[in-house]
């Protein structure tokens, strides 16, 4: 926090002490939700800069109000360095989150009623791609493709068949915690001979598509959404991309008159510079060191007996299924956060539909990535999990808390939150 911020922040003595401690939280616990992370201290004064106080609405060079020569030049730099990182054609980066850019493709390519095929919330979807507490699954004829029992993993066959079928007018790939690579080409020939449009929504792997360790859905969808929180380590908000111009006017105006007013101009400051620190070498390093650090989790994890949703990861997360265990996801949830370690419970494929009985448990590395945890460390603090997990299982999580508690302030001292 600059000092200018900490001048002004006197006079609100309960949010300064509440922003504090948040700083404190973040240093001295380890961060393992999957849609977290940490950015930089450029991002941090991009978004605490001035440029928050300018409304603007409409594109660059198309504004509806005077003074935004500015603002114009950090979004069309957000917008180019956007279309080099991912080889996108069209760009757009004023969507307010990742939900909201969704929205404007739903806008941009169906009407109200129309059919939607995503993956089902309990095997790793996401609410905006037509779930039916949320606006997509209300306004939009929503069904649901899952995964295979006995593995966890997408069933392309039987995603084809339920598409022939169906009829969809659009498939959507992607989701919150699917933890394995996904067949876009496949996924594609699938929304082809449905006749379909093809949506990604990468959020959750944008980052590592930057930095070449997922594959690129560029190549395949017809529109590509993400945020640039989650690995791409960036603010909170969302992106558009497109490997053509095609449906470009169209998703102009669905973001703005569509389903936004003025955009966010500080957040686009700061989604430029994340983008910019994205196209830099050492960005791919970090992706690598994510994709390595996951992987030692879910191995030491599934050594210790623990059982993983699609048997480990190709990504930023592992998704951990406690019902052999006789365990819910809260109960694992708070078992780790007595030890300092932040998780969330998720659910698990075919789960229930009750959020307080929910058996799994997702797990992300980008946050710990990102403050600088390596391999080596990776598995001190994966033994720590599985065995505060397995004490609490058993009923002696008093047991375990206090050596976790020790490694997991040794792991803080050593890698500290700011990078």
């Amino acid at each position: 926090m600059s000092s200018n911020l900490q001048s002004g922040l006197q006079t609100d003595p309960l949010i300064a002490q509440a922003l504090a401690s948040e700083k404190a939280r973040q240093q001295s616990q380890i961060e393992l939700i999957a849609s977290e992370n940490i950015v930089s201290r450029a991002v941090l004064e991009a978004m605490g800069h001035e440029m928050a106080n300018k409304t603007l609405e409409g594109y660059p060079g198309k504004r509806f109000h005077g003074g935004g020569q500015f603002v114009d030049v950090v979004e069309q730099a957000a917008i180019d360095r956007a279309k080099q990182l991912f080889g996108a054609a069209y760009v757009n980066v004023q969507p307010h989150s990742g939900t909201q850019a969704n929205q404007a493709v739903f806008f941009t390519l169906l009407n109200p009623g129309d059919r939607v095929l995503s993956l089902d919330l309990a095997a790793g979807g996401h609410l905006s791609h037509g779930a039916r507490p949320n606006l997509s699954g209300r306004w939009f004829d929503a069904h649901h493709y899952t995964v295979r029992a006995d593995t966890g993993l997408m069933d392309y066959d039987a995603i084809e068949s339920q598409a022939r079928s169906l009829k969809p007018q659009l498939l959507i790939a992607g989701g919150s915690a699917y933890p394995q690579v996904i067949d876009f080409a496949r996924m594609a020939e699938i929304a082809k001979m449905a006749g379909a449009f093809f949506l990604v929504d990468m959020a959750h792997y944008a980052g590592l598509v930057a930095a070449g360790v997922y594959p690129s859905p560029l190549p395949y969808a017809d529109i590509v959404t993400c945020t640039t929180t989650k690995t791409l380590r960036g603010p909170r908000g969302g992106l558009i991309l497109a490997r053509s111009d095609e449906h470009a006017a169209k998703l102009q105006s669905s973001i703005f008159p569509g389903v936004q007013g003025s955009l966010h101009s500080n957040v686009l400051a700061a989604k430029a510079v994340c983008l910019g620190e994205a196209l830099q070498p050492e960005f791919r390093q970090y992706g690598a060191q994510v994709v390595a650090n996951a992987r030692a989790l879910a191995r030491i994890l599934q050594q210790r007996g623990i059982k993983l949703v699609g048997d480990g990861t190709d990504t930023h997360m592992v998704l951990l299924d406690l019902a052999p265990l006789g365990m819910i996801g809260s109960d694992a949830e708070k078992a780790l956060a007595a030890a300092n370690i932040t998780s969330n419970k998720n659910p698990v494929p075919f789960d229930t539909s009750n959020p307080a009985q929910w058996v799994g448990l997702r797990l992300g590395v980008a946050a710990a990535t990102s403050r600088g945890i390596d391999e080596a460390a990776m598995v001190e603090l994966a033994e720590c999990i599985a065995e505060l997990i397995l004490a609490a299982s058993a009923g002696r999580l008093d047991q375990a808390v206090p050596k976790a508690t020790r490694v997991v302030a040794s792991l803080c001292d050593r890698f500290n939150v700011l990078r």
